[in-house]
């Protein structure tokens, strides 16, 4: 028998192996400890959005403008989220992400784009906090990601997505430090 297997620090989720931090938490709680820590990221990145200066909030180098990477974290988190690729509802005033973050023309010129308000990536992010219990009910930690260029379990995506989502929000962090901006840490959250 694995040792590993064996062992209660583990959880095993399709072809991973996982260390808990302590024995008290088994595999029916993954879920509470996801949204708890989606929550979490939520209240950061949302932190970051609301402090924003207004001169801030269209500024940045194509394609790291500042709303943008907020929308591109959001946008990619409710994605992956989503039990799969063809069950992914756009949200309301979507916009192609991929070809306005990535599609630049042959002589390099990105595209013309129209940015988002930050009413508009807040009421987003009202939406996903509104809906992250729902995604995660019908979660299949040991599933399939249901993403095609992410060939993993349901359960390691989850888990690269709060990665990606809080690699974005560090970079919205670093963007209001100069401004004498400190958006708040939050360590777990639970509403």
């Amino acid at each position: 028998m694995n040792s590993e297997k064996a062992n209660p620090n583990f959880l095993e989720f399709g072809t991973g192996t996982f260390r808990t931090l302590s024995k008290r938490f088994k595999i029916g709680t993954m879920v509470d400890l996801l949204k708890t820590q989606y929550l979490a990221a939520y209240a950061m990145i949302r932190s970051c959005i609301e402090l924003c200066p207004d001169e801030e909030w269209t500024k940045g180098e194509h394609p790291r403008a500042f709303w943008r990477v907020a929308y591109h974290a959001l946008y990619y988190t409710d994605l992956y989220l989503s039990p799969s690729l063809e069950s992914f509802e756009k949200p309301a005033g979507f916009q192609w992400h991929h070809v306005v973050t990535w599609d630049d023309d042959e002589r390099g010129v990105p595209p013309v784009e129209h940015p988002m308000t930050r009413a508009d990536v807040l009421a987003y992010l009202s939406t996903l906090e509104q809906k992250l219990e729902q995604q995660l009910a019908v979660l299949n930690l040991e599933g399939a990601s249901g993403i095609p260029w992410y060939p993993v379990s349901k359960g390691e995506l989850a888990l690269i997505t709060l990665r990606h989502l809080s690699v974005h929000t560090g970079q919205l962090q670093e963007r209001l430090y100069p401004h004498g901006l400190e958006p708040i840490w939050a360590g777990s959250r639970t509403s």
